[in-house]
């Protein structure tokens, strides 16, 4: 009878079902008047490559903040394998087994590998036994997930791709079973984020769970298990990735059709608009961070410009929107040169007709303390229509223009008085598109212009994008996201180490050979 009731235990043992990784109840989040999170209910299968996507402003960063202890849920539970724990803050975060990867790296770039995987996890109070274990451990980790990363190398000067490897070997070497990564493939090259979803495959196999959050969809279909849906604050439904399609999340979570693709005419360049000559630019450390850069830009055309960030695209954007001064070279605009000498200024391009949507739109674009009525202004508040009496700014002239705005370009939440701290980082981003489209330059500079922006809004930019060119405007759009740079230009310039690669018209490339170019293997121009 025991050896029978040892059978039945085994069995029940046998039967016990896994519990989740994640189990997410009620969980609710308010910032003032804007709910944030609303009643969210989210299962996370242990071992698997969950995706989440929605529209910006929907809630996921909010979501995951409070799953890795930034925030605290107004209310609602969590539980992790079963059991029911109380984040309090990021360390017990890390306790629970919960490890991040944010979209901006949290590395201290002068320090090495091996220091940046150690800090903040040191045992006792000396640094040599920590770093001797780290060092063994890091070697067995390269080896497990194809993590690959000189120990003694200067973090600060890895490409991108090897510091995400650093940020998953510091969430693994603290000994996270489950990764959060946030729009984790914004600043690879295609090749880096093939490496990357190998990775992220690896660890699935090795038994960790993996929460992926990115507006990119292709992605979602391509690694995910499952894909969790967001709308307005919402968790509207979860779905296995395989039941579902790109078209079919893109309409879950925008509420109607989305275009994938760019709806445009074919281009019907005009006179050359601005030509650059021979531009150099040299940073503040002594290093040229541009090489005698040489191109034209025509009326009624997208020049679109392929790099990985930090090979001289931000820098070129700078010099031509007069945040920073050139060594040597000229730029002329219809003709007449602009000034590149320190004594340019921004303002000073507005004037000649030269707008601009910044790569940065928190340290180029927007005032975070300012409202949004300010921000759309902001630039462009001498124009005669916001001239008040004695010579000051009609504020209310402001105010009916941005509400104008706010609607023209859908801006939620529809507030032209919240700050702009208190809008989603998509909504932040088309009050910068709005304000600088509207302004009709004669050239907009574009970088990055749909940074963190969800499917609905990246229609909706491009759009806006297209139509200026069919007004005769001309363009210079700056990304790292090739499917953009494809589908956008007319035609297409590579950078690499502050040098232009090559062209090509789109046309007539593919992403393996834009790829190549990006990473500075040249080959044979295309023909």
């Amino acid at each position: 009878m025991s050896v029978s009731t040892q059978t039945d235990e085994g069995r029940s043992a046998a039967a016990a079902p896994i519990p989740p990784a994640i189990q997410l109840r009620g969980i609710s989040k308010a910032f003032g008047p804007v709910q944030a999170n609303k009643d969210i209910t989210m299962t996370v299968a242990k071992g698997s490559i969950h995706g989440i996507v929605g529209e910006n402003g929907a809630g996921k960063s909010t979501l995951m903040s409070i799953l890795y202890g930034f925030y605290k849920a107004d209310a609602g539970e969590v539980f992790i394998d079963g059991n029911k724990v109380n984040i309090t803050d990021s360390r017990a975060a890390i306790a629970a087994g919960i490890g991040m990867v944010h979209q901006h790296f949290m590395l201290v770039e002068p320090f090495t590998v091996l220091e940046n995987v150690v800090m903040g996890a040191e045992e006792g109070r000396l640094l040599k036994p920590s770093l001797k274990k780290a060092r063994a451990s890091l070697k067995q980790l390269a080896e497990d997930y194809e993590l690959d990363v000189d120990p003694d190398a200067i973090v600060g000067e890895l490409s991108v791709g090897f510091q995400q490897r650093v940020e998953i070997l510091k969430a693994l070497y603290r000994q996270a079973e489950i990764l959060i990564l946030d729009e984790p493939t914004g600043v690879l090259t295609p090749a880096e984020a093939d490496h990357l979803f190998r990775i992220l495959r690896n660890l699935k196999e090795q038994g960790k769970t993996i929460i992926l959050i990115t507006h990119k969809l292709r992605e979602i279909m391509d690694v995910t298990d499952s894909v969790s849906v967001m709308r307005r604050g919402a968790m509207t439904e979860t779905i296995p990735t395989a039941n579902t399609s790109p078209e079919d999340l893109a309409e879950k979570m925008v509420g109607r059709r989305v275009l994938l693709e760019v709806s445009k005419a074919p281009a019907e360049p005009g006179d050359v608009v601005m030509e650059v000559k021979g531009l150099n630019v040299i940073d503040s450390q002594g290093v040229k961070k541009l090489k005698d850069i040489s191109f034209t830009l025509r009326a009624g055309e997208i020049l679109g410009i392929a790099g990985v960030a930090g090979n001289g695209q931000t820098e070129l954007l700078e010099v031509l929107g007069g945040f920073r001064a050139a060594v040597s070279g000229v730029v002329t605009m219809h003709g007449d040169s602009i000034d590149l000498s320190p004594k340019a200024n921004a303002g000073k391009r507005r004037a000649r007709g030269i707008g601009h949507i910044p790569e940065d739109r928190h340290r180029r674009g927007l005032v975070m303390d300012y409202m949004a009525w300010e921000n759309i202004a902001l630039g462009y508040h001498n124009k005669p229509e916001f001239k008040g009496r004695f010579g000051l700014h009609n504020q209310s002239a402001m105010r009916a223009d941005a509400r104008g705005k706010i609607e023209r370009f859908d801006i939620r939440p529809p507030n032209e008085n919240l700050r702009a701290s208190n809008f989603s980082g998509g909504n932040q981003q088309k009050i910068v598109v709005a304000r600088e489209i509207e302004a009709n330059p004669d050239v907009l500079l574009v970088g990055q212009p749909t940074r963190g922006v969800d499917i609905g809004a990246i229609e909706f930019i491009h759009q806006q994008i297209v139509n200026l060119r069919d007004a005769g405007k001309a363009i210079l759009l700056v990304s790292v996201e090739l499917d953009e740079i494809q589908s956008l230009s007319d035609r297409i310039l590579v950078m690499f180490d502050g040098v232009i690669q090559g062209e090509r018209l789109p046309e007539n490339t593919d992403e393996r050979e834009l790829g190549l170019m990006m990473a500075g293997a040249s080959e044979e121009p295309a023909s």
